[in-house]
């Protein structure tokens, strides 16, 4: 289970401090996939990145009783001066795999060729996000978390990355988050709405969409 117990986060602006949002509560349970929907800049990748812990909430706290991932297709994290490969070395052992055996499959599915084995601070964001996605195949999580930025590549390569996590890793929890409803809706049993700092779960999912799209006319 992972619980987020009224967290808040709050940035440091030379202007004062400036509210992501606030008290936010989620619950998700094993083998759940739940939406949060939002408009840009609503804070959606910030909540992702406080779930998978590559930031720390300003209040309150969150918890993980499951393995998570990072944000898939976020290539924030490599260290450029090695290369794809070197990455994929270091990060499985950090978690405690063997990548010897996880090589074919990155060098498959990334589809990167010759650049596996060049420095990654030569690569486009898009090589990078295919490189990271590839490597979040190769560790199994208990939760997977999806920024909308995992729509990379052509639509080929989109269809492959689809069918690697929805269709293998279907029972596995995931958090989504899109400013896109109808990607929810093909892929989430439960829907949340970030608005102005809040989060807004209704009662199905029909009505959680049926809030997003009034506060998004609200906002236009």
């Amino acid at each position: 289970m992972i619980r987020l117990l009224d967290v808040s986060k709050y940035y440091s602006t030379r202007f004062g401090s400036t509210k992501v949002f606030d008290h936010v509560n989620l619950r998700v349970e094993p083998g759940e996939r739940v939406g949060i929907l939002g408009r840009n800049g609503a804070g959606k990748s910030t909540m992702i990145r406080l779930i998978s812990g590559a930031e720390r909430p300003t209040s309150g706290r969150v918890e993980r009783n499951m393995t998570v991932s990072w944000p898939l297709a976020f290539g924030g994290a490599f260290q450029g001066t090695l290369t794809g490969i070197d990455n994929l070395r270091f990060i499985c052992r950090i978690y405690g795999i063997d990548p010897e055996d996880k090589i074919p499959f990155v060098e498959d599915f990334s589809e990167l060729g010759l650049y596996l084995r060049e420095p990654v601070r030569s690569y486009s964001s898009g090589m990078r996000a295919r490189l990271a996605f590839a490597i979040s195949m190769v560790i199994e999580f208990d939760c997977f978390l999806i920024d909308e930025i995992i729509a990379v590549g052509d639509a080929r390569f989109h269809a492959k990355c689809n069918y690697e996590l929805f269709e293998k890793r279907g029972d596995r929890a995931m958090i989504i988050v899109s400013h896109d409803a109808a990607y929810i809706r093909d892929h989430c049993s439960r829907a949340a709405v970030l608005v102005a700092g809040s989060l807004y779960e209704k009662g199905s999912l029909d009505e959680s969409f049926d809030f997003y799209t009034q506060e998004t006319a609200r906002a236009a």
